[in-house]
């Protein structure tokens, strides 16, 4: 209010005064700040937790598809040859001869200064023929033509020195814009030479080679990308020759899937508990402080965690999923043990992957209900707390136009005693003058 208190005729500290009854007023507000701190902790607890869960669902969806585990490799025999499996492959084996690579048509003209004619013609393999007409001899507006037209065929200009007179000289070089046959091209309507440098032809290959079943397969690109269901087989520049393709199960990548799910679950777990936790620690004048976790008691978190542990954990058909190399540990997290699945694969590789799928299955569903973005229990749960806070800010905006209020009435009523006081303080001095004064007069008499 502008106005200074202290000491004007009681001699109080009033600001200290004044200070020291607004901390009692405040202590309502201090606590709503108090639960908002701790609210905004807990919100952001739930976050990191839905993240992670929600990761868990995509991931056990993905794992819980048909044929997830049922995960084959495709390996060569030749190191010009390379065979990647995909999704649909299967165990088997073939042998193949590379016969030839493909090629894409690339000619070349003869060293030029200027185009010779006022146009060329580039017919394709199909027959369809593309005429561009010149409106300048220069080899750059030629360059220019030839790419712009729809003859899928690109020109570059390439330096060949010079002719007897000192003038620059170029080779055009022509390339089909597509790979194998299809790229074929030729050239008319120009007296300039013109020389194939390549010749356009597919990748070829022939299966069963030597025996009357022998089959030639061909392909646009060194790449055959379904010579076997799922599986592609890539020709290394310069390859020719046999070459054995075998498809076999990929226990390895069905172990990788298995344990990735298995880490993602101990992360939450571990999560939970990390912050579950009760912890003791002393303070500067020697007493136990107990501090407590944001989910600490929490039965929301301690179903969400249930839920997706019995998921993973519970039997499958009658079967434990420890025959499946997934086992509980003392302190709730979850085992991994490849050596496990690997012999259930090749014991019964059928059941295995049913099964590992069906744990998958229920490992997703349980990870979707706690954190779908509309319905999940965790996710309701943010929406509590981020709730919860917006009203416990609002009450605190209140109390600052309370507190606000209170402190101005402190101020106006220490204000009024100050004047009161100094009023009184003046009618003490006047009277005390008049008492004197009489006090006087009559010793006089």
């Amino acid at each position: 209010m502008g106005i200074t208190l202290d000491g004007l005729s009681s001699g109080l500290d009033t600001t200290t005064l004044i200070a020291s009854l607004m901390k009692v007023e405040a202590i309502p507000q201090t606590l709503l700040k108090n639960k908002v701190s701790d609210s905004q902790v807990m919100a952001s607890s739930l976050q990191a937790l839905n993240s992670k869960i929600a990761a868990l669902a995509d991931l056990a969806k993905t794992a819980a598809k048909p044929a997830a585990f049922d995960v084959y490799a495709a390996t060569s025999s030749s190191d010009k040859v390379t065979a990647v499996s995909t999704a649909g492959a299967s165990a088997g084996q073939i042998d193949l001869v590379v016969d030839r690579l493909s090629q894409t048509q690339v000619s070349v003209t003869g060293a030029l200064t200027v185009w010779p004619d006022s146009g060329l013609t580039l017919t394709a393999k199909d027959g369809t023929a593309t005429t561009i007409a010149l409106t300048s001899n220069s080899l750059d507006d030629v360059v220019k033509a030839i790419n712009a037209a729809p003859a899928g065929v690109t020109a570059m200009k390439v330096a060949s020195g010079t002719d007897s007179g000192g003038n620059p000289q170029y080779r055009l070089q022509l390339t089909a814009a597509s790979a194998g046959a299809a790229g074929q091209f030729s050239i008319s309507g120009t007296t300039a030479a013109v020389t194939e440098i390549k010749t356009a032809q597919d990748a070829q290959v022939t299966l069963w080679a030597g025996t009357a079943a022998a089959q030639a397969v061909m392909s646009s690109t060194n790449t055959f990308p379904e010579l076997l269901p799922g599986v592609a087989v890539t020709l290394a520049s310069g390859s020719l020759g046999p070459a054995t393709v075998t498809v076999a199960r990929d226990d390895k990548q069905a172990a990788k899937m298995a344990s990735d799910l298995v880490t993602a679950l101990n992360g939450i777990f571990s999560q939970i508990a990390a912050r579950s936790a009760v912890t003791t620690s002393t303070d500067a004048g020697g007493k136990t402080v107990t501090a407590t976790g944001p989910f600490t008691g929490d039965s929301t978190i301690r179903d969400v965690n249930q839920s997706i542990l019995s998921a993973a954990s519970m039997p499958v058909n009658g079967h434990s999923p420890t025959e499946y190399g997934v086992s509980i540990t003392r302190d709730g997290n979850l085992l991994f043990d490849a050596v496990k699945l690997t012999a259930a694969l090749a014991k019964d590789p059928t059941g295995t992957k049913a099964a590992l799928a069906e744990i998958s299955s229920r490992v997703s569903t349980a990870a979707a209900r706690a954190s779908d973005k509309y319905s999940g229990t965790v996710t309701s749960k943010i929406t509590g707390q981020q709730s919860a806070i917006r009203d416990l800010s609002d009450q605190i905006s209140s109390w600052d136009l309370r507190l606000a209020s209170r402190q101005a009435g402190l101020q106006s009523t220490y204000a009024a005693l100050e004047v009161a006081l100094g009023k009184m303080k003046s009618q003490q001095s006047w009277l005390t003058a008049q008492l004197s004064g009489l006090s006087s007069s009559s010793t006089g008499a």
